[in-house]
């Protein structure tokens, strides 16, 4: 195979990019496009990084059949935190196996039955909330805890549901550590350091998984929407391969959501008129509120997300400015072409859903926030526009809990904006962080109402 190398920064010029890309991805990948395009490599010898961002090539990537790539290579971190199990660090016949049987948990039936579960903790985040004269409120918490009590329920069922504090704090840990700058994760076996905190967390949460496991092997629940008694009872995957699973389920579930959530209540109370508009169709869909929940079985109605429309474009949109994943590696197993240029064996290529989706040749006005843009689109427009947006990556090996994510930040900012009025304290949308989950710095400050009865 022959072909050109991609277009980048050479030499010594490559140092400071690098240096961005490990600790500020967004502007470092601003700065790449403009400077070489969408899709740009770096770095020499055993050691080369690809950027794709271009939506072209990225369908085209997504259409390579997976044993082209690696994805427990030797750059990917995630493994000391998931397990080297989890289907996320997997490849070949040990990660079909794995994802075949988590995917089975996420049937459209089991999808469906968790629809009461989300209104019902957002409503209790809002029921613990004493803001009806308003009050200053850091709503990134709130969203967190929000989707970690959805989460905690929809794979352990009601069993954990009165220790998902304790198992957000499990997590917290660890998530801070992949965060963390590469030379503070080289692997060491010393205690009494972070890396070994990270290990005892892990611990505990096996302990927990495990306790789980023997349970229901004494006496299952019967519960059809319970993850974890799924995978137990189908009895396909070990015990490790089940706890590595629900560990990367919570982690990626619960980070990521709620990161998208922040961004979501940044942009629908900084957009003049989404609020509002939110809010009346919730009503519509969901009954004009008493004073507290509304009429409960409306929230069993599994047609309800149909007639979310804008809640939906409002998540549509959302994650094409602001996906929780700006940078995603795999490493190429063979040489790849690319258009004219080739990718060599061993390159570790980063698609960006980032770039994608503020691509300027497939949206219009690239940066600003319109969820009405996917309204009316022809089959060519409709078209591009799939092949931009890829928060959740495409193919075999796109994220596991995609429809479950899209389902809750839905539902949760379609129901929050029917139960609260919020102002932005800053007319400024906050910088990005995160290295792995992109995540608005200073979290979700704003002035909070709680909506009184009609």
């Amino acid at each position: 195979m022959h072909g050109d190398r991609l277009p980048g920064p050479r030499g010594l010029a490559q140092v400071a990019v690098l240096r961005g890309l490990l600790s500020d991805p967004q502007p470092a990948l601003d700065r790449l496009r403009e400077s070489y395009g969408p899709n740009s490599d770096l770095g020499f010898g055993p050691v080369r990084m690809a950027i794709v961002g271009d939506p072209t090539s990225l369908r085209d990537l997504f259409a390579m059949p997976t044993e082209s790539f690696r994805w427990g290579h030797k750059f990917n971190v995630l493994g000391f935190v998931v397990g080297n199990e989890s289907l996320i660090v997997s490849d070949g016949d040990d990660h079909r196996r794995r994802r075949s049987s988590v995917q089975a948990a996420f049937n459209r039936r089991r999808l469906n039955g968790w629809i009461p579960t989300i209104i019902e903790q957002t409503d209790a985040a809002v029921d613990g909330l004493t803001v009806t004269d308003g009050a200053m409120i850091d709503l990134y918490p709130i969203a967190r805890r929000m989707v970690l009590e959805v989460t905690v329920r929809a794979f352990f069922g009601e069993r954990f549901a009165d220790r998902a504090a304790e198992i957000g704090e499990l997590f917290q840990r660890p998530q801070d550590y992949l965060e963390s700058t590469a030379i503070r994760q080289f692997p060491h076996p010393f205690p009494g350091t972070k890396r070994s905190r990270v290990r005892a967390d892990r611990r505990a949460l096996d302990a927990m998984i495990d306790e789980a496991i023997a349970q229901i092997r004494r006496a299952p629940s019967g519960d059809p929407l319970d993850v974890l008694e799924a995978l137990t009872i189908e009895g396909v995957l070990s015990d490790s391969e089940i706890r590595d699973q629900v560990v990367t389920l919570i982690g990626a579930g619960y980070d990521t959501t709620s990161a998208s959530l922040s961004w979501m209540l940044w942009r629908c109370a900084a957009t003049p008129g989404i609020w509002s508009r939110l809010r009346s169709e919730a009503d519509d869909v969901f009954g004009t509120l008493g004073g507290a929940t509304g009429d409960a079985t409306t929230t069993r109605d599994h047609t309800l997300l149909a007639r979310l429309e804008l809640a939906h474009r409002v998540m549509r949109e959302t994650l094409r400015l602001h996906p929780a994943g700006v940078i995603s590696p795999r490493e190429a197993a063979i040489d790849l072409k690319m258009g004219d240029h080739e990718i060599r064996k061993g390159t570790l290529v980063l698609w960006s859903a980032y770039l994608a989706g503020r691509d300027p040749e497939c949206w219009p006005d690239p940066l600003g926030f319109d969820p009405d843009r996917f309204v009316s689109l022809t089959a060519e427009q409709s078209d591009i526009a799939d092949a931009a947006w890829v928060p959740f990556g495409r193919g075999p090996r796109n994220c596991i809990g995609f429809a479950l994510a899209q389902m809750e930040l839905t539902l949760m900012i379609s129901r929050l904006a029917q139960r609260l009025d919020v102002t932005p304290t800053s007319s400024v949308l906050p910088r990005p962080v995160g290295m792995v989950v992109n995540r608005p710095a200073g979290g979700v400050q704003m002035l909070v109402r709680t909506r009184g009865p009609r």
